[in-house]
């Protein structure tokens, strides 16, 4: 039965003349009835039977028609059948119910239009048709009759504008609804932009440092394998230990991408300042002569600003290991300055600068640059006076991480 009623509904939905028609043919039948009855009778109590004049019946239907279009042309339509109402008003003894399709159309104007236009045409047809019924037929102009049409026009534009203000609310409710699914989505989308970038900028750091290590040392082992096979087997146990780590630290990264939720606690600390020197010591171990200064005090850093400048010396570190040979020698400094930590990595060797990267990487320089705009730190790059390349970056300590919308 729902079913049946439902796709009714939605038939007459999608053919709204044809529902216009329905509701003009229905209201002229209430008119027609109402006409044949006389709610006097002969001893003005009970009710009679009385025949409506042609001039009537040919009002209604007029009135009946012109409601067919009461949606492609509302106030036409309220001008026809108040007018229609009016000349039965005035001549109409004892009157018929013309009038109820000037409550129809009415009605419609208050539905379709705002309230100003409701009040504009409805206050007038009020007047006038209440003046109308009150002063143009020979019953007293308090009759029963005459208040009829007063309240029957009131509550129509009442009525109609009742619905449309509640058509605007659901209208706007599901606007407000739909802005807040697209909001979601696009929040969605950002935060999956976001984790990919992060996780491609782990990977690249894990991968590209060690990476450099192994390929150095097995430069070195195959350069001296005949001539001094102890150093060489020296190199390749520093291979393995390299190979040995970048494997870890992909395990971990993985396994962090395997788990459907987050974990309660991290399994292993994250890469810091504090092991500074064991990564120092990676590079020192594949020839690179790096000195390291610290004025960074004992005050424990937030685990985000400390993961970017761990990572940030790393990158800048493999990048003198690729690009200026370990016959470089590189200067790595971490000061403390008021609010900021300063990082500052130096290399005398030919350095690297910021134009086009190589077919395959420079991705080190813009995930640094991610990394210190995600803090909303400062970073500069470029090539030294002279020779070599220098990167400083600044980070704040106490960080606000980016929120949608705000300035780069």
């Amino acid at each position: 039965m729902t079913t049946t009623l439902d796709r009714a509904r939605c038939g007459l939905k999608a053919h709204p003349l044809a529902l216009d028609a329905a509701i003009a043919a229905g209201v002229l039948v209430c008119m027609v009835a109402g006409s044949f009855v006389d709610p006097r009778g002969e001893d003005g109590v009970s009710w009679a039977v009385r025949t409506p004049a042609p001039l009537s019946l040919a009002l209604m239907t007029l009135g009946a028609a012109a409601l067919a279009l009461r949606r492609r042309v509302p106030r036409t339509v309220l001008a026809v059948t108040g007018a229609v109402s009016l000349v039965e008003c005035v001549t109409g003894d004892p009157r018929t119910p013309v009038v109820m399709s000037a409550v129809v159309a009415l009605f419609t104007v208050a539905a379709a239009t705002d309230r100003s236009t409701t009040w504009r045409l409805g206050l007038p047809t009020m007047i006038v048709l209440t003046g109308a019924a009150m002063l143009g037929g020979i019953r007293p102009w308090y009759a029963q009759d005459n208040l009829a049409v007063f309240a029957w026009t009131g509550m129509a534009a009442a009525g109609g504008d009742a619905v449309r203000s509640r058509r605007a609310f659901v209208r706007a409710m599901r606007e407000r609804a739909e802005r807040a699914e697209r909001t979601r989505e696009e929040e969605a989308r950002r935060r999956v932009v976001e984790e990919r970038l992060r996780i491609a900028r782990d990977l690249h750091d894990v991968v590209a440092h060690h990476i450099a290590l192994v390929n150095v040392q097995a430069g070195v082992a195959a350069h001296i394998m005949d001539k001094r096979p102890d150093q060489a087997k020296e190199a390749l146990a520093h291979v393995r230990e390299a190979g040995r780590s970048a494997l870890n630290e992909l395990r971990a990264t993985v396994g962090l991408l395997r788990q459907s939720d987050d974990p309660e606690a991290p399994t292993e600390p994250a890469p810091g300042l504090h092991r500074l020197d064991e990564l120092v010591a990676t590079f020192r171990n594949a020839g690179l002569h790096v000195e390291v200064a610290r004025a960074d005090g004992t005050t424990a850093l937030p685990a985000a600003v400390d993961l970017a400048a761990f990572r940030i010396v790393q990158e800048a570190l493999t990048n003198v290991q690729k690009h200026a040979g370990t016959g470089a020698r590189a200067e790595v400094s971490v000061v403390r300055v008021g609010p900021n930590v300063e990082i500052t990595v130096l290399d005398d060797g030919a350095g690297a600068d910021d134009g086009p990267a190589p077919a395959g990487g420079g991705h080190g320089l813009l995930g640094m640059r991610e990394r210190v705009t995600a803090l909303r730190g400062t970073l500069t790059t470029g090539p030294r006076y002279g020779s070599g390349f220098r990167v400083h970056a600044i980070l704040p300590v106490t960080t606000r991480t980016r929120a949608p919308g705000d300035a780069v």
